[in-house]
């Protein structure tokens, strides 16, 4: 009897993401770096709530921002990027990719933290999209991975609107902030990239917003059409 077995895949290891600035119509991404502790520290005043489900914050000084990111740029598994809307000028938030498996052709776009100003914007999107392409299209990863706290409903619903689809949850998976943790699992494979990219492209487009920056069309009709 032959039992069934997977595909063959290219078994060739993928490249590190590159620490590089990514430039877009609404964003620019730059190598998260010490310089950016104090705009971020800005970023977050007044915004207690956006540490909910984060591992760390809220911050209490400029100081503490700067541990975190010595943290992060130390960690050889994961590189972050900040993000600097176009419109403002400011940088108001970050995110990495992370868990990074060469071998498997897999990645994590993870770790996402943006302030009030950047939260559920065009340059939020084209944020995440930047990222999502340079592992996909430029790097050849063949899975990308979305996870969250299964509490945390916009990360959930972040997730699907991007093109993400639903594998389940670990239960009791993570303790964070001396908390149980549940986490929802998501991801995106190679053969789903060509609609969610060709998606994303299509609603960022200038033809698909009004006069006030309003967009015409949901993402999700994109994908549908």
């Amino acid at each position: 009897m032959t039992l069934p077995i997977g595909p063959e895949v290219d078994t060739w290891p993928r490249p590190l993401p590159a620490r590089q600035k990514f430039q877009g119509a609404r964003v620019a991404l730059e190598p998260l770096a010490r310089r950016h502790a104090g705009e971020l520290f800005e970023a977050a005043q007044f915004a207690d709530d956006s540490f909910t489900y984060m591992s760390f914050g809220p911050w209490k000084s400029v100081a503490e921002v700067e541990a975190l990111i010595a943290s992060h740029c130390a960690d050889p598994n994961a590189a972050f990027w900040a993000v600097r809307p176009i419109t403002t000028g400011r940088v108001s938030g970050f995110l990495s990719l992370m868990n990074i498996e060469p071998k498997n052709a897999a990645i994590e776009l993870g770790n996402i933290w943006f302030g009030p100003e950047l939260r559920r914007t065009r340059a939020a999107t084209e944020a995440m999209f930047l990222l999502l392409r340079h592992a996909a299209d430029d790097l050849g990863y063949r899975r990308i991975v979305w996870k969250c706290n299964d509490l945390n409903a916009p990360s959930k619903n972040a997730a699907l609107r991007l093109g993400f689809s639903h594998e389940g949850t670990l239960r009791a998976h993570m303790v964070v902030k001396g908390r149980e943790r549940d986490t929802a699992m998501y991801s995106i494979i190679a053969t789903e990239w060509t609609m969610c990219r060709d998606a994303i492209l299509s609603w960022l487009d200038q033809a698909n917003f009004d006069a006030d920056g309003t967009a015409l069309k949901p993402l999700a009709a994109f994908r549908e059409s």
